[in-house]
């Protein structure tokens, strides 16, 4: 077979090389159900069949012309299964977060004029089922788990026969290299989700690309466990990293289970974002604390030693020799608890705190950061596997076919061929984001010793959080200032593991109800502290939380007793905040939030 052009190449690419006994591997009923490639070729090939004879179409391949499959299920082999049968016959796989808010679910499904729908379980195809209704495209809608008065997904594969099949080769054969692959919808910051049109090129020349940054080795035995949700353009283009490159991918049961499968699976290698790599070293964190006498010295010791580790510098004999010391006493034990076979971690999705980097490294766990974004399909660029290609505190150099230049203003821009075909239905924005072939990444930062590129900041607001999700500020703002206890309020939680929140109280109406309330405090500041007016708010975000997904809800906030103005700095001209300012000004209020046990915690 000649260089793969499309993203479901991937299967006869191997099939011609080293076929694997587990391309794809998941848990049914408690035991390990591996699928050979020779069974994923058979499967997805039926079910292109299937859909093919329940009406599915490219139509005039056009992106609006083509059919789009919606599919909303948690990480398992049947996922990717059908990624590739629906590209194809033609078709546009749309992936939706299981966790989305039911206005956001039925937005994307209007928007894409969804027509078949592909759901993990009973709870999703309840939620998929309410809306139904307000989605005339949607005809079906199907699900992996036994679900009753539901259609399986198995039932479309009896339908495959053998002239469904010569169809379907003659689609797929049509499929070029430059057509729409998928469209990925991410968060806007108007609230609106915006569709990301990425082509094969976009996807599979990031995945060629991506390749050799990733350890070498005997590839057929190499294995993957995959966790993070695959609708997330960045695990799902490290899935086709692992299958062009001959990697087994074993999916973990959820994320509760990790430490589980982690020892089950041995993986070489797997991807994550900064806060399941903060649980991790939480937990590592918290047994070490529970050793006592001579075992805990030496774990401390050794963690110590960790954190003066350097990544391109001569660290000493002395060092060198401790450090071999440590790793054979203690973090061996760390590598143990992560199935004892890792080459390295993989993170993204928010920026990663360096200490951790640089302590994994130490132990012998080599973190990989890397950048991108869903418009840039996604990498930018990744610290590489060998060590030369790796510096800490920035995300690695660029990967090939990639350029980047820095704006007047600081902002990345990009340009390669992963860069996406545009925003679904939206060519204004997608004229806004991209100038003669720049990408506007919205990011600001800069290139160390002319080779690592550093983020240094967020152009916009909107942020994200350590988990990697972005949150828009505003309309939290705003719904939260219908109340009439809120004057001002600003969201903050970016590279943080939850939101919080600064509040300024409406002073006068908090007075009113604390003097309704037979509170005999007056004054301003006093209040804020107060037991009673802590509760009532605390009531307040947690009613307001409700109209927001779990991510962006308010998990704890400070209550601020001076007005933000013009006059005192906090606002500009227009009366919007200068967040910077704020951050700076009430740094110690921000502290209390994120490292204060004793703060209550919104429920």
């Amino acid at each position: 077979m000649t260089e793969p052009r499309r993203l479901f190449d991937c299967i006869q690419y191997h099939l011609d090389r080293t076929p694997l006994p587990d391309m794809f591997a998941g848990k049914e009923n408690g035991q390990w159900r591996t699928y050979s490639t020779q069974q994923v070729k058979e499967i997805v090939d039926k079910l292109s069949a299937g859909l093919l004879n329940l009406g599915v179409t490219a139509g005039d391949m056009t992106a609006e012309g083509r059919d789009k499959i919606a599919i909303i299920s948690k990480n398992r082999p049947e996922w990717l299964m059908l990624d590739m049968a629906v590209q194809q016959v033609g078709a546009i796989l749309t992936p939706v977060y299981p966790t989305i808010s039911i206005s956001e679910l039925e937005f994307i499904l209007q928007d894409a004029e969804v027509k078949m729908i592909f759901v993990n379980d009973e709870d999703l195809f309840h939620k998929v089922q309410s809306i139904k209704e307000q989605v005339p495209s949607l005809k079906d809608i199907y699900t992996f788990e036994q679900v009753a008065g539901a259609k399986h997904w198995k039932e479309i594969m009896t339908l495959a026969n053998e002239q469904a099949a010569e169809k379907v080769r003659t689609i797929a054969a049509s499929v070029k290299y430059e057509d729409l692959a998928t469209i990925i919808y991410t968060s806007g910051t108007t609230g609106k989700p915006k569709g990301v049109m990425l082509s094969h090129r976009n996807l599979l020349s990031n995945v060629m690309d991506s390749i050799p940054c990733f350890p070498p080795g005997d590839d057929n035995k190499m294995r993957a466990l995959s966790f993070l949700p695959l609708n997330h353009v960045f695990e799902r283009m490290v899935s086709y990293v692992y299958l062009f490159k001959g990697t087994a991918i074993y999916y973990a049961e959820s994320l509760e289970t990790i430490g589980d499968n982690l020892k089950e699976v041995k993986p070489t290698m797997f991807t994550t974002v900064p806060r399941l790599l903060e649980k991790v070293y939480d937990r590592i964190m918290s047994k070490g604390a529970e050793l006592t006498g001579i075992k805990k010295k030496l774990f401390f010791w050794a963690h110590d030693l960790a954190t003066r580790f350097e990544i391109d510098k001569n660290m000493g004999f002395s060092y060198r020799m401790q450090l071999a010391l440590a790793n054979k006493l203690i973090f061996s034990k760390w590598r143990e608890a992560l199935g004892n076979n890792l080459l390295c971690i993989v993170t993204g999705g928010a920026a990663c705190q360096v200490r951790l980097i640089r302590i994994f490294t130490a132990a012998g766990i080599p973190i990989m950061e890397g950048y991108g974004l869903t418009e840039t399909s996604p990498v930018i660029s990744v610290n590489r596997y060998q060590q030369e290609g790796r510096k800490f505190g920035t995300v690695g150099p660029l990967i090939d076919h990639i350029e980047v230049k820095i704006a007047e203003d600081g902002e990345i821009l990009c340009k390669g061929p992963n860069v996406m075909m545009g925003y679904y239905k939206r060519p204004d924005l997608t004229q806004e984001s991209i100038t003669n072939g720049w990408y506007h990444t919205g990011d600001i930062g800069m290139l160390v010793e002319n080779r690592f590129l550093k983020i240094t900041d967020r152009k916009k607001e909107m942020f994200k959080t350590s988990g990697g999700k972005y949150v828009a500020p505003l309309p939290i703002e705003n719904k939260l200032k219908e109340s009439p206890f809120v004057e001002q309020v600003m969201v903050i939680g970016a590279e943080k593991k939850f939101v919080g929140a600064l509040i300024v109280p409406s002073i006068s109406n908090l007075k009113d109800w604390a003097r309704q309330q037979g509170i005999k405090t007056t004054t301003a500041a006093e209040l804020v502290h107060d037991p009673a007016v802590i509760r009532m708010y605390k009531d307040l975000v947690e009613n307001f939380n409700k109209y927001f997904n779990h991510v962006e809800q308010i998990k704890k906030f400070e209550l601020l007793p001076n007005e933000w103005s013009i006059e005192t700095g906090e606002m500009t001209p227009k009366l919007s905040l200068k967040r910077k300012v704020i951050m700076e000004k009430y740094r110690d209020a921000i502290d209390r939030i994120y490292h204060d046990t004793r703060t209550e915690t919104v429920s």
